[in-house]
């Protein structure tokens, strides 16, 4: 044994040496093989990391996203580019940053069809690509469909009694539409990216998860979608070959820096957001890494993964040496908010993260904060760090270079309102303000934050605090015409007339083209019969070159309605002929045959035309012509189809609670039929 034993080690030592390199080989061979399952990208909208249970939140129930952290890589330190909905998505797709990719705001930009996002790249090398989307903002006109074979952006239809709701899917819908996607296509060589749009703002939870803050609600309502998913690819066996990455596009304010939602600022609570990589098997679970990171990071690292040639020009970097105990090149991370200087002419704000220190910049100013300390605790270390900011405001200068001017396209206003909707405020594409007249940031932010919550106002139908709030913002900032052009539109919904009338002489005044201000007038004049001033306001939208169709449409239908009043009936048929040769889903002819039919007493070919009209209405989606339930109803009151009538009169007020002829109407009816009570408790309302 004793003679034996030198052998017996030498043996021990090469059969060792050998096994060690195998199992180094075989390591190797594991980190360097594509993946042979899904890749899985969830985008979770607005998703602070500071408020997930992962990143340290005590209040907070997240168990899918715990559960998903605890099987992958938290990345502790991972920051947004944009704290916009589509310029984030832009550069989390494309790997590219804002003035790269060219799209630099949620409105009126659109990714080039010539940007490769990582989809398209994947597509090229075999996989299959979907994409499933919850917001409006993110629809296929933004061009972010591009490289996915499948990409769904379906939406609710309009509901009238829940104006807003269309404008985002619910999270649960989109997660199925994944699922069945996933059932389709018959292989598990997949790239899936899915986009919930909860948290984002109005935060409107499943009741069950009262208890929680609103927003902490959404969070973990998009938990449970995320766990939905999860839930399928260990059903399907998939989970465990899937790679896993959980993102947001940027964070939220809830008040931090006044910002209640985000836009507006580069804040830390704006930017920085979670990211957890499962790998296959979980390799690396439960792992955390401190190193700062971004979302242009993502693309390289998913090419990597799959062992995809990468697109040429990323800034990015591939984050699989983190996976273990690798490094990363050093790159300062850049963001922008152009929210300011697009829509309101103020200047923009920008942001360099390099290491500890976050330089934020907003014209000639620059603020240094060390994001090492305590959230509550930072404060502006620019003055006594004067040398970090001269160096990072150069390294800032050298990375954004010469920028070009902003490229948008027009925005509509039916576009414009969805905007507002959902915290977009501000006139797209307004005019720099010459630096003598920039408010100083804690103005602007409270003023953007006083006029998000002016539209919410208006959007929820309190008119008489809408009116005031916009009357406030008015006085503070009387040379902005669109907030005139609120007032006065709010107001006239009120049939408040008198005031709609002032606001739209001073948004005329402002801007004397205004196309929508004269039609507004036209229509607040014509309601209150001086048929003149409403013709000349209407004709006066005509003669701007600039009118599209709708406008254009809408203008007809003003001078069609003043024909009518003036019982001039060939004049009235010619306009509303003009209108619909504008815009055919426009019902005006039929609308106006049935207002003639009626004063000419014909109530049987009245309520035929007017159904035509609500006919056409209803195959748009569009809402009725202004009153033509209220005309419809006064004819079927005539062939003596009441409850018909009082059906629409119910729809309009509902549509429309401050409709005075309306509410008349249906009273009229209540009483004729002997309902008094119902008529006394209409006149409360």
């Amino acid at each position: 044994m004793a003679r034996s034993t030198p052998h017996t080690v030498i043996l021990v030592i090469v059969t060792l040496s050998g096994c060690l390199a195998a199992f180094g080989g075989w390591r190797f061979a594991k980190a360097s093989a594509p993946v042979n399952g899904p890749i899985v990208l969830i985008s979770i909208d607005s998703l602070r990391a500071d408020r997930l249970p992962a990143y340290g939140y005590t209040q907070g129930r997240t168990p899918a996203i715990d559960a998903l952290a605890a099987d992958g890589i938290v990345f502790e330190r991972a920051y947004a580019h944009v704290p916009q909905t589509l310029p984030a998505h832009a550069a989390l797709l494309t790997g590219r940053l804002p003035f790269e990719t060219g799209v630099r705001d949620g409105a009126g930009f659109t990714l080039p069809s010539s940007a490769r996002t990582v989809a398209g790249l994947l597509r090229d090398r075999g996989y299959a690509t979907g994409g499933i989307v919850s917001s409006f903002l993110l629809r296929k006109e933004t061009g972010l469909a591009e490289g996915f074979s499948f990409f769904d952006a379906e939406l609710p239809a309009p509901d009238a009694a829940a104006p807003d709701a269309w404008l985002m899917r619910d999270g649960a819908e989109s997660e199925k539409v994944a699922e069945n996607w996933l059932d389709s296509i018959g292989t598990s060589r997949a790239f899936l990216f899915l986009h919930i749009a909860e948290p984002h703002a109005p935060y409107t939870a499943p009741e069950r998860f009262t208890g929680l803050s609103p927003y902490d609600a959404e969070v973990a309502y998009a938990d449970e979608v995320v766990g939905r998913l999860v839930r399928y690819l260990k059903a399907h066996q998939l989970y465990d070959r899937a790679t896993v990455l959980l993102v947001s596009d940027h964070g939220e304010g809830l008040g931090d820096g006044g910002e209640q939602t985000h836009g507006l600022l580069t804040s830390d609570a704006a930017l920085h957001i979670p990211l957890i990589i499962k790998q296959p098997g979980g390799d690396g679970g439960k792992r955390r890494v401190r190193v700062p990171v971004q979302q242009i990071d993502l693309v390289p690292t998913i090419l990597a993964l799959a062992k995809a040639p990468g697109a040429g020009g990323l800034r990015g970097r591939s984050l699989i040496p983190l996976f273990g105990t690798g490094a990363i090149p050093a790159s300062p991370i850049y963001s922008e908010s152009l929210y300011a200087r697009y829509r309101f002419g103020w200047d923009a704000e920008r942001s360099l993260i390099d290491g500890r220190f976050q330089l934020v910049t907003r014209g000639a100013s620059a603020q240094l904060f060390d994001l090492e300390a305590a959230p509550a605790a930072r404060t502006n270390l620019a003055a006594e760090q004067a040398g970090l900011v001269s160096t990072m405001k150069a390294t800032l200068a050298e990375l954004v270079g010469r920028e070009a001017s902003l490229a948008a396209a027009p925005v509509t206003p039916t576009d414009r309102e969805r905007y507002e909707a959902l915290g977009y405020v501000g006139v797209p594409g307004s005019a720099p303000v010459p630096d003598a007249e920039q408010p100083d940031a804690a103005t602007q932010v409270t003023f953007v934050e006083r006029y998000r919550a002016a539209v919410q106002v208006a959007r929820s139908d309190h008119w008489r605090d809408a009116i005031d709030a916009y009357r406030a913002l008015t006085t503070e900032q009387p040379g902005m015409s669109d907030l005139w052009m609120h007032l006065a539109s709010t107001a006239a919904r009120q049939e408040r007339h008198d005031v709609a009338l002032d606001a739209y002489g001073h948004a005329l005044a402002l801007e004397p083209g205004n196309i929508a201000s004269h039609l507004g007038a036209a229509a607040s004049y014509l309601r209150v019969r001086k048929l003149d001033e409403a013709h000349t306001e209407a004709s006066a939208a005509l003669d701007i070159e600039t009118a599209d169709a709708v406008q254009k449409a809408e203008a007809h239908e003003l001078l069609a309605r003043v024909a009518l009043s003036r019982k001039d009936a060939e004049l009235a048929q010619a306009e509303a002929a003009a209108s619909e040769t504008a815009d055919p889903n426009r019902p005006v002819k039929a609308f106006v045959d049935g207002r003639l039919a009626l004063d000419q007493g014909r109530y049987a070919e009245a309520v035929e035309a007017f159904e035509r009209a609500l006919a056409t209405a209803g195959r748009t989606g569009r809402p009725p012509l202004t009153d033509l339930r209220v005309y419809a109803a006064e004819a079927l009151v005539r062939v003596e189809r009441t409850p018909d009538a009082e059906q629409l009169l119910s729809a309009e007020l509902s549509a429309f609670p401050a409709n005075v002829r309306a509410r008349a109407a249906l009273q009229a009816l209540y009483r004729a039929s002997g309902r008094s009570q119902d008529a006394a408790a209409l006149a409360q309302h």
